[in-house]
């Protein structure tokens, strides 16, 4: 029997799941590793992989499958690390997003953006800077950030 081990994978509820596997591809650099639809076209569920990571898309059903717009939004921050946090918050612009907060340099020692996706979704794009200690960051902290 295969070893399981316990890992954390997210599942974003979309209103149009083929139109928001479209937009993972092209705009995360994602790659869609599964696909299931029912007859009716309706994705019960995909897999995308970008970089070392895999989250799962889903269609919304209005039961207990909701997405960001039947909630009203969602309080949620999908964090991304990525090696140039400028370039993929353009790439998700260019193919919708919107910007939520604009990339900058953080005092923690990163260079961090907020989108949201065309789906609802909030996407935290980080680019670490450099390695500070916890007590570096926590002085940072206490002088005001």
């Amino acid at each position: 029997m295969t070893e399981i081990s316990t890992k954390l994978q997210l599942r974003l509820v979309v209103q149009d799941a083929a139109a928001a596997l479209d937009f993972y591809v092209a705009a995360l650099g994602g790659r869609e590793l599964i696909r299931y639809a029912e007859p009716s076209g309706a994705i019960v569920h995909a897999e995308v992989e970008v970089g070392d990571s895999v989250f799962s898309v889903t269609q919304a059903d209005g039961n207990v499958n909701r997405s960001p717009s039947d909630l009203g939004g969602s309080p949620v921050l999908c964090h991304l690390q990525v090696p140039d946090a400028d370039a993929r918050a353009a790439a998700m612009v260019s193919k919708g997003a919107t910007v939520v907060i604009p990339v900058a340099d953080q005092y923690y020692g990163s260079r961090d953006g907020r989108l949201q996706d065309p789906f609802g979704h909030l996407w935290l794009l980080t680019q670490p800077l450099g390695e500070l200690s916890p007590g570096e960051i926590q002085a940072r902290v206490d002088a005001g950030g």
